[in-house]
């Protein structure tokens, strides 16, 4: 499969939290050079956790299943995510 690049594009969204709310970010670079063109982020910290795509998948998969075990999305999940470029 061939992908044309569109550059570097984050996907956000905020977490409801009693404490209130929390970030969650993925970045997406194609152009990167090295192996990890993904970073999660959670939270306002600089932590950030940097994927290759196959490892990305994994991640999304081991989540998918678990959060389906907990019952329906909540409301705030049901929405659709533009990406940004910054």
């Amino acid at each position: 499969m061939t992908r044309t690049s569109e550059g570097r594009r984050f996907y956000r969204l905020r977490a409801p939290n009693p404490t209130g709310p929390t970030a969650v970010s993925v970045r997406v670079d194609p152009d990167r050079p090295d192996p990890y063109p993904l970073y999660l982020a959670v939270g306002g910290g600089r932590r950030r956790m940097y994927l290759t795509p196959d490892e990305a998948w994994a991640l999304w998969r081991c989540l998918s299943e678990a959060v389906a075990t907990l019952g329906d999305p909540p409301d705030h999940i049901r929405t659709t995510i533009r990406p940004t470029g910054k």
